[in-house]
């Protein structure tokens, strides 16, 4: 509902007012705004204004006349209304040009009318329809708050909203994604909106807002999709960043200007806040799904059910099936700190950081999983990353493990990650003991060969063996008195001595195959060879000696060397 300049002239006390220019626009101005103005007009002008004036001043110097008509023009007025009788007589005719070149609208009223009378009238007919869109605006409210109570979804809700504005709602999350429409959206630009997200277009990111007094349409964003008015609103949390956006596809023959009166603005503004509602007890609930999961699947690998018909209860609560057979895989990143350094202009912490990051991992995890049409139970514990994988006996999971790798890779590709891959089970309490596997198989791995490896729990029986034996104090005492000169002449000289050796003993005593390897002319690897037999006193000709240093070095590389 809108006041026009034509409704303004039907007034009982302007009947004998006469419209010299615009005629054929009364209709299509509206008035939002009256006021009394003499020169100059400068800034006190609002656009849709209607402007009562007595020319004085001006009223018998054309040019000033013609000045002043140009500055109202400018200032986008509704109508000029001008009194004659006492400043001015008659309208110039050059300024009547004027008018009619801007289309804009000149209305001459008798001196006789008092600018108050229209001033009170127009207000109260304004202050009316203001009353009358703002019970409407509220009845939209009400409305929307019930759809939200009774739990309807968004496409019901944007349904609802098109009604209310006239045209086509999308609303989409953060990232620009669709995730609710109206019926009556188009299905070219539906069918578009990806590639629009992939361009850069959706969600516009540029900082161009409509420059309005109206706190609300700042916050509109205007752009064109395939030359067509879209308008972009901002869904917000609490603390003021956008967790999705409101979009209106306005018609071909509709401007924003024209569109954004007061009733859809107010509509825009209980609808952005109806959805904003809806997200955050859409995540609320999310985020209570996804604690108590990983809380289940904590409690799982620690044992720490009284019973297998507490744990599958609790598994079917939560849309687990624990009778399936699973493995337990452990992951952990090797280099996120090093990451964090490079990024963390760009994060508040590394703590927030490092949860972006893991969540971003186990997304690409969740991905694999369903590519491979495979259950899946995660959570993570700080960096370590937990999964119980379906899987069917005699299976490998390398499989699934080189999907995660592979999609990592190209999105996150300096991200290194180690696994440790626990015992299968078919069904029942195995998931402690296979989480207790993996993560002997992780650590294993992880102090034997390094960063960003993978190893099973049954590659680790000869480690667990050594691991065994080296607890006892002689044994470990023989061990450690063994390697410990190698270990100090490799950190003063940094010429990597165990290296040497592991190798030397991998290639079979055959030194030209060690030099190869190593990258080493001959006479250095002797030089080498020689120097660890110095130092250890032992043989390398000597079984019993090669046999001693090569159990030394591997129960210290996967486990004593962390101790030390």
């Amino acid at each position: 509902m809108i006041l026009t300049v034509k409704d303004v002239l039907n007034f009982n006390f302007l009947e004998n007012a006469r419209v010299r220019t615009g005629k054929e626009v009364l209709a299509d101005r509206y008035v939002q705004w009256v006021s009394a103005i003499e020169m100059p007009v400068e800034n006190f002008v609002r656009k849709n204004e209607v402007v009562l004036s007595t020319a004085i001043g001006c009223g018998h110097d054309l040019e000033l006349l013609k000045a002043y008509v140009q500055d109202i023009i400018e200032s986008e007025a509704s109508a000029l209304m001008i009194a004659l009788g006492r400043h001015i007589y008659d309208i110039p005719k050059e300024v009547i040009e004027l008018a009619e070149k801007e289309e804009f609208i000149i209305v001459e009223i008798p001196w006789e009318v008092r600018f108050s009378d229209i001033i009170e009238r127009v207000m109260n007919r304004l202050n009316d329809l203001h009353n009358l869109e703002r019970k409407k605006s509220e009845r939209v409210q009400q409305e929307l708050l019930k759809l939200i109570l009774n739990d309807y979804d968004l496409n019901k809700i944007s349904n609802f909203i098109q009604r209310q504005l006239g045209c086509p709602i999308v609303i989409t999350d953060k990232a620009g994604m669709i995730i609710g429409k109206s019926n009556q959206s188009q299905k070219s630009m539906i069918e578009s909106w990806n590639q629009y997200i992939q361009q850069g277009l959706i969600p516009c990111r540029k900082e161009e807002y409509i420059l309005e007094h109206d706190p609300m349409i700042r916050k509109i964003q205007n752009m064109y999709l395939n030359q067509q008015s879209v308008l972009q609103l901002p869904v917000l949390q609490a603390s003021g960043d956008a967790q999705g956006y409101l979009y209106v596809l306005l018609p071909h023959n509709i401007t924003y200007e024209t569109f954004l009166n007061d009733f859809r603005v107010n509509v825009l503004e209980h609808s952005v806040t109806t959805i904003a509602l809806w997200l955050t007890r859409k995540n609320a609930i999310e985020e209570t799904k996804v604690r108590l999961r990983s809380d289940f699947v904590q409690e799982l690998a620690k044992g720490e059910f009284y019973s297998w018909d507490q744990a599958v209860s609790r598994a079917k609560l939560l849309g687990y099936n624990l009778h399936l057979p699973y493995i337990c895989i452990v992951g952990f990143p090797e280099n996120l700190d090093l990451l964090f350094q490079k990024r963390k202009k760009e994060y508040d912490s590394y703590l927030h950081w490092l949860d972006h990051m893991i969540r971003y991992i186990e997304e690409e995890i969740y991905y694999a999983a369903q590519s491979l049409k495979r259950s899946i139970m995660m959570t993570s514990q700080g960096e370590k990353l937990l999964i119980f994988l379906e899987i069917e006996q005699n299976e490998n999971p390398s499989n699934f493990l080189d999907l995660v790798e592979r999609r990592l890779r190209n999105l996150l590709p300096e991200v290194v990650i180690s696994w440790g891959i626990g015992q299968y089970h078919e069904t029942g309490m195995g998931f402690k003991g296979s989480y207790d596997h993996a993560n002997i198989a992780l650590n294993i791995g992880r102090r034997k060969y390094g960063a960003g490896y993978r190893l099973m729990y049954e590659e680790t029986r000869v480690d667990r063996l050594l691991l065994h034996i080296a607890q006892t104090p002689e044994i470990k005492s023989i061990i450690l008195s063994t390697i410990e000169p190698l270990i100090q002449y490799d950190s003063q000289r940094r010429m990597d001595l165990i290296g040497t050796f592991s190798t030397y003993n991998q290639c079979k005593g055959n030194v030209s195959q060690t030099a190869r390897v190593l990258n080493l002319h001959r006479q250095s690897l002797l030089y080498r060879l020689r120097k660890i037999e110095s130092l250890t006193g032992l043989s390398l000709i000597n079984p019993d000696d090669l046999f001693l240093l090569d159990l030394s070095i591997k129960a210290w590389k996967i486990g004593l060397s962390e101790e030390e």
